[in-house]
């Protein structure tokens, strides 16, 4: 374990664990207004616009409590891990926090099973976008879709961090837009204010069995349910490190996002619940097509096929982004192979990105290929591994705010609330979470397999350990 923190601030040029000398920095090309984007628009994807349907299936109304329960989560390990970005930017992020604050062990673990469910889940996202491109142009195969995507972003990753800046930039600026504009359509449709509308009220959040026709085990239900869909927050964090200022960078990105994306979340399910009963949304469609045709908008089921066939592809791009820059930074400690440390003239990691989508490839092969077999598994072995990485950033921001505040109090520019009540708090959160996915039958087994994914990364580490410490 480190006694200390790093006499620097920035450990994106950080020693080489077996050469002794620097490796080459990480290129500084993204701008405030890439970070600020990919704060808001990072987090906005599928998960809310389709999946949110399963949610108020089981909660109703009370969808709106659910989000806002999983969304102050969210927020709390957003706040956390801008606080300790923003006092040690890295491009590992809270992998090097973990190493940080409780020892190689937690870094090496956190970093790999990050890694493992970014490009788990890049599959997934490859092959729901080839799917509505194949609708939209029925000719072309979807494999060659799913090619031609992954193509397309490997391209994307391996240029200048700037291109990478640039299409996240426009993809997120799009989400945001469609955002804002179904809540403008939403709050107008509810107060009669659109043609043939009749003001709506609240009859919609009391009627069909009240605000919480499930109860609050349906309100539960409903924080497991919509809970993973804030995945994603944790990469503006991991992009800050390649900014031209990381420090302020990443402060600023926190501040500015934390809060609009629960705007975002909770206003436009607070819309769906009070503009329809919330027994009007259909199985397998997404709420917000359904409150669009409800109000009359035309083609509102391609214009948010549109809308989600975009937030796949930025998804794939920042998951390709985030899985590269994490197992660079796992080459620089020394917890992945040497040769991921090298860097390009440009300064970007190419044999990450290259180790990062060749195992996307394999991932995409076995999702057309076994879907409902060895992908299944594979899917569900990633499924709880976002509360692992939140409770480990949980634990290091702990243990770190209290060294941050020894040995160099100017780092802490960016402060977590009512520490360390909020952080304990938060910590307990995630164990009760952990404690109803074992009761819920859906759950459950994302549940067992995530921990059977981590107990083999951990034993991995401990070996890992032992090793060094008989060398």
């Amino acid at each position: 374990m480190h006694d200390h923190l790093p006499v620097t601030p920035s450990a994106t040029s950080e020693t080489g664990p077996d050469t002794g000398t620097p490796d080459e920095p990480l290129s500084g090309g993204l701008k405030q207004r890439h970070l600020t984007m990919l704060g808001l628009g990072g987090v906005i994807g599928a998960g809310l616009f389709v999946g949110s349907g399963a949610g108020i299936a089981v909660a109703g109304p009370g969808i709106v409590v659910s989000y806002l329960i999983a969304g102050a989560l969210a927020m709390c390990v957003m706040r956390m891990l801008g606080e300790m970005s923003a006092a040690m930017p890295a491009s590992g992020s809270f992998s090097v926090h973990a190493e940080r604050a409780l020892g190689r062990w937690a870094g090496f673990s956190v970093g790999w099973l990050y890694w493992f469910l970014l490009v788990v889940v890049l599959a997934v996202e490859a092959t729901g976008a080839a799917q509505i491109a194949h609708g939209w142009l029925p000719s072309v195969p979807q494999w060659a879709w799913v090619l031609l995507f992954m193509l397309l972003f490997t391209g994307t990753n391996l240029a200048a961090v700037k291109n990478f800046g640039e299409f996240e930039f426009w993809f997120a600026a799009l989400k945001v837009f469609a955002i804002v504009a179904f809540l403008v359509l939403g709050l107008l449709a509810i107060f009669g204010i659109l043609p043939d509308t009749d003001p709506v009220g609240l009859t919609n959040l009391t009627g069909q069995g009240g605000f919480l026709p499930g109860g609050w085990q349906g309100v539960v239900s409903g924080v497991l349910a919509v809970v993973f869909a804030f995945g994603g927050l944790e990469v503006v964090t991991i992009a800050a490190a390649e900014s031209d200022d990381p420090v302020r960078s990443v402060a600023r990105a926190v501040r500015s996002s934390v809060f609009r994306i629960l705007f975002f979340y909770v206003g436009s399910m607070l819309v769906i619940v009070t503009a329809l009963p919330w027994t009007a949304q259909k199985a397998g469609l997404s709420p917000y097509v359904t409150v669009l045709d409800a109000i009359g908008v035309p083609s509102a089921g391609q214009i948010m096929n549109i809308v989600v066939f975009v937030a796949l592809l930025s998804a794939l791009n920042a998951n390709l982004y985030g899985a590269s820059r994490m197992v660079f930074s796992l080459a620089e400690r020394g917890e992945a192979p040497g040769s991921l440390r090298k860097v390009s003239e440009g300064g970007v990691p190419r044999r990450a990105v290259l180790a990062s989508v060749a195992f996307g490839f394999v991932s995409v092969l076995l999702n057309l290929k076994w879907p409902d077999s060895v992908f299944l598994y594979m899917l569900n072995s990633v499924g709880a591994v976002l509360l692992f990485v939140w409770a480990l950033i949980a634990a290091s921001q702990l243990r770190l705010r209290r060294r941050i505040e020894e040995e160099a109090p100017e780092r802490l520019i960016l402060k977590m609330w009512l520490f360390p009540g909020l952080t304990i708090a938060a910590l307990v959160a995630m164990a009760v979470l952990f404690g109803l996915m074992l009761t819920d039958d859906t759950a459950r087994p994302q549940l067992l397999w995530s921990l059977g994914a981590a107990a083999l990364v951990l034993a991995v580490a401990g070996l890992r350990e032992l090793r060094a410490r008989r060398v």
